[in-house]
Protein backbone atom coordinates (compact mmCIF):
# COMPACT_ATOMS: atom_id res chain seq x y z
CA UNK A 1 0.00 0.00 0.00
CA UNK A 2 2.78 2.82 0.99
CA UNK A 3 4.31 1.84 -2.51
CA UNK A 4 1.30 2.84 -4.28
CA UNK A 5 0.92 5.88 -2.38
CA UNK A 6 4.25 7.17 -2.89
CA UNK A 7 4.12 6.46 -6.90
CA UNK A 8 0.84 8.36 -6.58
CA UNK A 9 2.79 10.88 -4.86
CA UNK A 10 5.62 11.26 -7.42
CA UNK A 11 3.40 11.32 -10.13
CA UNK A 12 1.39 14.23 -9.10
CA UNK A 13 4.75 16.04 -8.49
CA UNK A 14 5.60 15.38 -11.46
CA UNK A 15 2.47 17.00 -13.23
CA UNK A 16 3.61 20.55 -14.44
CA UNK A 17 1.16 23.24 -12.39
CA UNK A 18 -2.21 24.01 -13.89
CA UNK A 19 -2.62 26.80 -15.57
CA UNK A 20 -5.71 28.57 -16.54
CA UNK A 21 -7.20 28.25 -19.93
CA UNK A 22 -5.84 29.35 -22.64
CA UNK A 23 -8.99 31.47 -24.45
CA UNK A 24 -8.64 30.43 -28.67
CA UNK A 25 -8.72 33.18 -31.00
CA UNK A 26 -11.76 33.07 -33.47
CA UNK A 27 -9.48 31.57 -35.90
CA UNK A 28 -8.80 28.49 -34.20
CA UNK A 29 -12.62 28.05 -33.40
CA UNK A 30 -13.51 27.92 -36.91
CA UNK A 31 -10.77 25.48 -37.38
CA UNK A 32 -13.06 22.98 -36.01
CA UNK A 33 -16.17 23.13 -37.29
CA UNK A 34 -19.73 21.72 -35.01
CA UNK A 35 -22.15 19.13 -36.65
CA UNK A 36 -25.93 20.25 -35.76
CA UNK A 37 -25.77 16.66 -33.40
CA UNK A 38 -22.38 17.53 -31.75
CA UNK A 39 -24.31 20.53 -30.08
CA UNK A 40 -27.82 19.53 -27.88
CA UNK A 41 -29.98 21.94 -25.82
CA UNK A 42 -31.60 20.66 -23.01
CA UNK A 43 -35.52 21.12 -24.90
CA UNK A 44 -34.37 18.72 -27.32
CA UNK A 45 -33.04 16.14 -24.79
CA UNK A 46 -36.34 16.50 -23.50
CA UNK A 47 -38.02 15.89 -26.65
CA UNK A 48 -36.15 12.99 -27.71
CA UNK A 49 -36.94 11.45 -24.04
CA UNK A 50 -40.67 11.93 -24.61
CA UNK A 51 -40.35 10.85 -28.43
CA UNK A 52 -39.08 7.12 -26.76
CA UNK A 53 -42.05 7.11 -23.97
CA UNK A 54 -44.41 8.14 -26.91
CA UNK A 55 -42.92 5.12 -29.08
CA UNK A 56 -43.09 2.75 -26.03
CA UNK A 57 -46.67 3.83 -25.14
CA UNK A 58 -47.52 2.84 -29.22
CA UNK A 59 -45.77 -0.07 -28.66
CA UNK A 60 -47.39 -1.04 -25.52
CA UNK A 61 -50.75 -0.04 -27.12
CA UNK A 62 -50.28 -2.12 -30.44
CA UNK A 63 -48.81 -5.25 -27.86
CA UNK A 64 -52.52 -4.69 -25.75
CA UNK A 65 -54.48 -4.01 -29.04
CA UNK A 66 -52.91 -7.51 -30.64
CA UNK A 67 -53.54 -8.89 -27.21
CA UNK A 68 -56.76 -8.52 -27.02
CA UNK A 69 -57.91 -9.35 -30.95
CA UNK A 70 -56.29 -12.57 -30.13
CA UNK A 71 -57.74 -12.84 -26.41
CA UNK A 72 -61.37 -11.82 -28.18
CA UNK A 73 -60.88 -14.04 -31.23
CA UNK A 74 -59.62 -17.29 -28.73
CA UNK A 75 -62.59 -16.34 -26.70
CA UNK A 76 -65.06 -15.65 -30.04
CA UNK A 77 -64.01 -19.32 -31.42
CA UNK A 78 -64.86 -20.62 -28.03
CA UNK A 79 -68.13 -19.39 -27.83
CA UNK A 80 -69.28 -20.00 -31.74
CA UNK A 81 -67.92 -23.67 -31.61
CA UNK A 82 -70.03 -24.26 -27.85
CA UNK A 83 -72.91 -22.55 -29.82
CA UNK A 84 -72.05 -24.77 -33.48
CA UNK A 85 -71.82 -28.08 -31.17
CA UNK A 86 -74.99 -27.17 -29.07
CA UNK A 87 -76.46 -26.76 -32.06
CA UNK A 88 -75.34 -29.95 -33.79
CA UNK A 89 -76.32 -32.07 -30.74
CA UNK A 90 -80.01 -30.00 -30.95
CA UNK A 91 -79.91 -31.24 -34.56
CA UNK A 92 -79.17 -34.50 -34.04
CA UNK A 93 -81.55 -34.94 -30.87
CA UNK A 94 -84.12 -33.63 -32.79
CA UNK A 95 -82.99 -36.10 -35.90
CA UNK A 96 -83.47 -38.74 -33.34
CA UNK A 97 -86.32 -37.80 -31.73
CA UNK A 98 -88.21 -37.52 -34.97
CA UNK A 99 -86.72 -40.85 -36.44
CA UNK A 100 -88.30 -42.24 -33.04
CA UNK A 101 -91.49 -40.57 -34.28
CA UNK A 102 -91.30 -42.16 -37.47
CA UNK A 103 -90.90 -45.43 -36.03
CA UNK A 104 -93.99 -45.26 -34.02
CA UNK A 105 -96.21 -43.79 -36.70
CA UNK A 106 -94.57 -46.76 -38.52
CA UNK A 107 -96.05 -49.28 -35.94
CA UNK A 108 -99.23 -47.40 -35.22
CA UNK A 109 -100.14 -47.24 -39.20
CA UNK A 110 -99.48 -51.07 -38.97
CA UNK A 111 -101.38 -51.81 -35.68
CA UNK A 112 -104.27 -49.26 -37.44
CA UNK A 113 -103.95 -51.31 -40.80
CA UNK A 114 -104.30 -54.41 -38.92
CA UNK A 115 -107.02 -53.45 -37.06
CA UNK A 116 -108.98 -51.90 -40.25
CA UNK A 117 -108.31 -55.42 -41.94
CA UNK A 118 -109.95 -56.80 -38.89
CA UNK A 119 -112.61 -54.92 -39.05
CA UNK A 120 -113.69 -55.61 -42.69
CA UNK A 121 -113.52 -59.04 -41.94
CA UNK A 122 -116.07 -58.49 -38.77
CA UNK A 123 -118.26 -56.34 -40.76
CA UNK A 124 -118.16 -58.81 -43.56
CA UNK A 125 -119.33 -61.83 -40.52
CA UNK A 126 -121.43 -59.19 -39.36
CA UNK A 127 -123.01 -58.80 -42.75
CA UNK A 128 -123.39 -62.30 -43.19
CA UNK A 129 -125.10 -63.10 -39.79
CA UNK A 130 -127.34 -59.86 -40.65
CA UNK A 131 -128.56 -61.47 -43.81
CA UNK A 132 -128.65 -64.69 -42.01
CA UNK A 133 -131.05 -63.22 -39.33
CA UNK A 134 -132.76 -61.24 -41.71
CA UNK A 135 -133.83 -64.41 -43.63
CA UNK A 136 -134.56 -66.38 -39.92
CA UNK A 137 -136.53 -64.01 -38.83
CA UNK A 138 -138.72 -63.58 -42.20
CA UNK A 139 -139.17 -67.11 -41.75
CA UNK A 140 -140.50 -66.77 -37.88
CA UNK A 141 -142.66 -64.20 -39.21
CA UNK A 142 -144.05 -66.83 -41.61
CA UNK A 143 -144.19 -69.60 -39.03
CA UNK A 144 -145.83 -66.91 -36.93
CA UNK A 145 -148.26 -66.06 -39.18
CA UNK A 146 -148.73 -70.33 -39.94
CA UNK A 147 -149.15 -70.48 -36.28
CA UNK A 148 -151.82 -67.98 -35.52
CA UNK A 149 -153.94 -69.12 -38.68
CA UNK A 150 -153.88 -72.46 -37.29
CA UNK A 151 -154.63 -70.85 -33.45
CA UNK A 152 -157.64 -69.21 -34.68
CA UNK A 153 -158.86 -72.67 -36.27
CA UNK A 154 -158.64 -74.67 -33.04
CA UNK A 155 -160.29 -71.65 -31.30
CA UNK A 156 -163.22 -71.46 -33.58
CA UNK A 157 -163.21 -75.49 -33.68
CA UNK A 158 -162.78 -74.98 -29.65
CA UNK A 159 -165.58 -72.92 -29.43
CA UNK A 160 -168.31 -74.48 -31.71
CA UNK A 161 -167.63 -77.52 -29.36
CA UNK A 162 -168.33 -75.10 -26.00
CA UNK A 163 -165.10 -73.64 -25.55
CA UNK A 164 -162.13 -74.00 -23.21
CA UNK A 165 -162.66 -73.76 -19.59
CA UNK A 166 -160.83 -71.28 -17.71
CA UNK A 167 -157.34 -72.91 -16.40
CA UNK A 168 -154.10 -72.28 -15.00
CA UNK A 169 -151.52 -74.20 -17.42
CA UNK A 170 -148.15 -73.42 -15.53
CA UNK A 171 -147.09 -71.26 -12.50
CA UNK A 172 -143.65 -70.27 -10.69
CA UNK A 173 -142.72 -68.44 -7.97
CA UNK A 174 -138.89 -67.42 -8.28
CA UNK A 175 -136.38 -65.36 -5.39
CA UNK A 176 -134.98 -62.19 -6.37
CA UNK A 177 -132.41 -59.83 -4.15
CA UNK A 178 -134.07 -58.18 -1.56
CA UNK A 179 -136.35 -59.95 -0.26
CA UNK A 180 -138.38 -59.75 -3.27
CA UNK A 181 -140.09 -62.58 -5.28
CA UNK A 182 -141.23 -62.75 -9.34
CA UNK A 183 -144.52 -64.54 -9.48
CA UNK A 184 -145.75 -66.25 -13.57
CA UNK A 185 -149.04 -67.91 -13.94
CA UNK A 186 -150.14 -68.72 -17.80
CA UNK A 187 -154.00 -69.20 -17.80
CA UNK A 188 -155.95 -70.36 -20.35
CA UNK A 189 -159.45 -69.72 -21.45
CA UNK A 190 -161.84 -69.78 -24.60
CA UNK A 191 -166.03 -69.09 -24.26
CA UNK A 192 -168.04 -70.98 -26.36
CA UNK A 193 -169.31 -67.82 -27.90
CA UNK A 194 -165.50 -67.54 -29.50
CA UNK A 195 -165.27 -63.25 -27.78
CA UNK A 196 -162.70 -61.84 -25.48
CA UNK A 197 -163.95 -62.36 -21.40
CA UNK A 198 -162.57 -59.94 -18.50
CA UNK A 199 -160.42 -62.01 -16.03
CA UNK A 200 -159.95 -60.49 -12.34
CA UNK A 201 -156.91 -62.44 -10.67
CA UNK A 202 -155.83 -62.25 -6.75
CA UNK A 203 -152.76 -63.91 -5.45
CA UNK A 204 -152.75 -64.18 -1.35
CA UNK A 205 -149.95 -65.86 0.67
CA UNK A 206 -151.05 -67.50 3.66
CA UNK A 207 -149.74 -69.32 6.98
CA UNK A 208 -151.12 -71.09 9.71
CA UNK A 209 -153.33 -67.84 10.97
CA UNK A 210 -152.78 -64.92 8.58
CA UNK A 211 -153.25 -64.28 5.02
CA UNK A 212 -151.51 -61.17 2.77
CA UNK A 213 -153.06 -60.06 -0.84
CA UNK A 214 -150.10 -59.62 -3.70
CA UNK A 215 -151.02 -56.71 -5.50
CA UNK A 216 -151.29 -57.64 -9.35
CA UNK A 217 -150.47 -55.18 -11.73
CA UNK A 218 -152.42 -54.70 -14.00
CA UNK A 219 -155.42 -56.24 -11.12
CA UNK A 220 -157.62 -57.37 -14.78
CA UNK A 221 -156.88 -58.86 -18.38
CA UNK A 222 -158.64 -59.43 -21.13
CA UNK A 223 -158.49 -62.87 -21.89
CA UNK A 224 -159.73 -65.17 -25.45
CA UNK A 225 -157.29 -68.00 -25.63
CA UNK A 226 -154.00 -67.70 -23.41
CA UNK A 227 -152.77 -64.67 -20.90
CA UNK A 228 -149.55 -64.76 -19.14
CA UNK A 229 -149.65 -63.04 -15.69
CA UNK A 230 -146.18 -61.60 -14.72
CA UNK A 231 -144.58 -59.42 -11.71
CA UNK A 232 -142.74 -58.92 -8.75
CA UNK A 233 -143.52 -58.25 -4.74
CA UNK A 234 -141.18 -58.03 -2.05
CA UNK A 235 -142.31 -60.23 1.51
CA UNK A 236 -143.11 -58.27 3.98
CA UNK A 237 -140.63 -58.74 6.45
CA UNK A 238 -141.12 -61.49 9.40
CA UNK A 239 -143.83 -62.99 7.22
CA UNK A 240 -142.90 -66.78 6.19
CA UNK A 241 -146.20 -67.87 4.03
CA UNK A 242 -146.88 -71.84 4.06
CA UNK A 243 -149.47 -71.71 0.71
CA UNK A 244 -150.32 -69.56 -2.53
CA UNK A 245 -153.85 -68.97 -3.57
CA UNK A 246 -154.12 -67.72 -6.82
CA UNK A 247 -158.18 -67.02 -7.76
CA UNK A 248 -159.34 -66.54 -11.13
CA UNK A 249 -162.54 -65.19 -12.12
CA UNK A 250 -163.63 -64.85 -15.73
CA UNK A 251 -167.36 -64.66 -17.34
CA UNK A 252 -169.27 -66.92 -15.76
CA UNK A 253 -166.21 -69.17 -14.28
CA UNK A 254 -164.26 -69.02 -11.32
CA UNK A 255 -161.51 -70.99 -10.54
CA UNK A 256 -159.08 -71.19 -7.55
CA UNK A 257 -155.78 -72.85 -7.04
CA UNK A 258 -153.54 -73.84 -4.21
CA UNK A 259 -149.82 -74.13 -4.08
CA UNK A 260 -147.90 -75.26 -1.37
CA UNK A 261 -144.70 -72.58 -0.68
CA UNK A 262 -141.39 -74.38 -1.00
CA UNK A 263 -138.15 -73.07 -1.64
CA UNK A 264 -134.74 -74.16 -3.21
CA UNK A 265 -131.79 -73.17 -3.84
CA UNK A 266 -130.58 -69.79 -5.25
CA UNK A 267 -130.57 -68.63 -8.27
CA UNK A 268 -127.25 -68.89 -10.08
CA UNK A 269 -125.59 -65.62 -10.83
CA UNK A 270 -128.70 -63.74 -8.69
CA UNK A 271 -127.86 -60.02 -9.51
CA UNK A 272 -127.16 -57.99 -5.93
CA UNK A 273 -129.87 -55.07 -6.27
CA UNK A 274 -133.69 -55.24 -7.97
CA UNK A 275 -132.47 -52.44 -10.30
CA UNK A 276 -130.16 -54.55 -12.23
CA UNK A 277 -132.93 -56.59 -13.20
CA UNK A 278 -134.75 -56.17 -15.88
CA UNK A 279 -138.54 -56.86 -16.78
CA UNK A 280 -140.24 -60.28 -15.78
CA UNK A 281 -139.67 -62.83 -17.87
CA UNK A 282 -142.81 -63.21 -20.36
CA UNK A 283 -141.59 -66.46 -22.09
CA UNK A 284 -144.44 -69.81 -21.48
CA UNK A 285 -143.88 -71.39 -18.23
CA UNK A 286 -143.05 -75.55 -18.46
CA UNK A 287 -144.08 -77.57 -15.74
CA UNK A 288 -142.18 -80.81 -14.77
CA UNK A 289 -144.65 -83.61 -16.45
CA UNK A 290 -144.31 -81.28 -19.96
CA UNK A 291 -140.54 -80.95 -19.92
CA UNK A 292 -137.82 -78.64 -18.38
CA UNK A 293 -137.64 -74.74 -19.30
CA UNK A 294 -134.93 -73.03 -20.59
CA UNK A 295 -134.34 -70.77 -17.37
CA UNK A 296 -133.97 -73.71 -14.54
CA UNK A 297 -135.61 -72.46 -11.48
CA UNK A 298 -134.10 -72.15 -8.32
CA UNK A 299 -137.51 -71.38 -5.46
CA UNK A 300 -140.91 -72.37 -7.27
CA UNK A 301 -143.91 -73.36 -6.19
CA UNK A 302 -145.79 -76.70 -6.87
CA UNK A 303 -149.39 -76.30 -8.09
CA UNK A 304 -151.74 -78.72 -6.38
CA UNK A 305 -155.72 -78.48 -7.76
CA UNK A 306 -158.13 -78.02 -5.48
CA UNK A 307 -160.57 -80.87 -4.59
Amino acid sequence: MRVKTDSYLQCSQSLPPRSLPVTQSPKSLASYPLSPNSIMSPFDKQRGAGSGLFALFALAVLVSTVAALLLGHKIGYQRGYHAIKVETQKVVSSSEQTAKELKDLQITNKVLTNQVETSKQELAISLANLDELRHDKNQLNVENKQVMQLNDLYAKLLSEKGGMPLQVLGAKIEPLPENAFEYGFDVGMLSDDGQAKDLKAILTLQDKDNFIEVPLDPPTYSIQGIVRIRGRFVMPKGFKPLQVKLSLEAGKQEVEQLYDWKLGDMVDNMPLSLLDLGDPDESPIVSKESGSSDKKPSAKTEAKKQD
